[in-house]
């Protein structure tokens, strides 16, 4: 079953591309898997980030961690958002049905079952993260599409009958990795070459490599890839090989939570449909305004992928304002519990 124009977060989209043989697969359907892709890597950055602005001592490792993988993402969601204008697609990132929803399953149907939350930073949202990353086998890259990195060697798979369709046009650029590592560039997407390469880079940085767990594409010298990097948070060890058996294993050395605003799990539709918890005006006009500004967030980078490539600078801007108002809307106490404060939303505004 072939899909077509825009799918419905909420859908499998994914699944029913992956059930398509290679050799069937049309430009159309490059052009919807890439879709999808951009939708991925967008669905991942509110939870991640929510954790991080949760985080209220800066000097700590795992806020530093974490702060990596976001930036990662934002380099993922661009080299993807590259390779879809270069084939002629159209980035739909404003529409209410492609917007990320929260609590829910990733977009596409990837990794079923997994239900994707918005907290502050705990152990159990820091195994969601590496549950997120997970690829099939542990150093290893998954082969039945239910994961992420199985998605996008599909993508990969297919990408070389459709070399010719690349033009470099719409592409957006943006130098990530002086600041953050090898990789994290974001560069245009003229030959399929760069298009592999992109692939690569986001499939070892999310799950490592067939032989180490590391980040083959570092900020730091032995980053670790996102979901080992999670998974140690979650278990609260560092990763380490064993010397007997030449596996790793988490059973090194501890890895504490640093501290953190407790931040709640945020309801479906926001705080509003929590009738114990439904904000006062003041903690309401300051939810709206992260609203708003994460509304306007994506409208620049809409505009960015859609000919006008400085509006990038807008939307980095408005993902630094998110930050500073994510810390407000964490000192408020919840009505119902106040051992725990309220979270940013995400919610859209059409």
């Amino acid at each position: 079953m072939a899909t077509t124009g825009i799918l419905d977060y909420e859908s499998d989209a994914i699944v029913q591309l992956m059930n398509i043989a290679e050799e069937d697969w049309s430009e159309q359907e490059l052009k919807d898997a890439l879709q999808r892709a951009v939708m991925l890597e967008l669905s991942t950055i509110p939870p991640y980030a929510t954790a991080l602005w949760s985080i209220t001592d800066k000097t700590q490792p795992v806020r530093r961690t974490i702060r990596e993988i976001v930036f990662d993402e934002m380099s993922h969601f661009g080299l993807v958002c590259n390779m879809l204008t270069s084939i002629g697609g159209t980035v739909a990132l404003i529409d209410p049905l492609t917007v990320p929803k929260y609590p829910g399953e990733l977009p596409g149907g990837v990794n079923p079952g997994l239900e994707v939350f918005l907290s502050g930073l705990t152990r159990e949202s820091a195994t969601l993260f590496s549950d997120i990353e997970k690829p099939e086998n542990p150093l290893a890259f998954a082969a039945d599409g239910n994961t992420i990195g199985a998605f996008y060697q599909r993508i990969a798979d297919v990408f070389p009958n459709f070399a010719h369709l690349l033009t470099g046009q719409n592409q957006v650029t943006f130098p990530l990795g002086s600041g953050h590592g090898a990789g994290n560039d974001i560069v245009a997407m003229n030959t399929i070459d760069d298009v592999l390469k992109a692939i690569d880079i986001i499939q070892t940085q999310g799950e490592g490599t067939t032989a180490s767990p590391n980040n083959p594409f570092p900020g730091p010298t032995d980053e670790l890839a996102h979901y080992y990097a999670f998974k140690e948070i979650a278990v609260g060890k560092k990763l380490v090989k064993n010397p007997a058996t030449g596996k790793f294993e988490f059973t090194g050395p501890d890895v504490p939570l640093p501290p953190t605003a407790p931040v709640a799990r945020v309801p479906a539709g926001g705080w509003a449909n929590d009738p114990a918890n439904a904000p006062d005006a003041a903690t309401a006009a300051v939810l709206q305004e992260f609203n708003a500004t994460y509304t306007d967030m994506l409208k620049a980078l809409h505009d960015a992928w859609g000919g006008t490539p400085d509006r990038l600078f807008d939307a980095i801007s408005d993902m630094g304002a998110l930050g500073d108002t994510a810390e407000r809307i964490n000192a408020v106490k919840l009505p119902s519990d106040p051992h725990s404060t309220y979270g940013p939303e995400w919610l859209f505004i059409p």
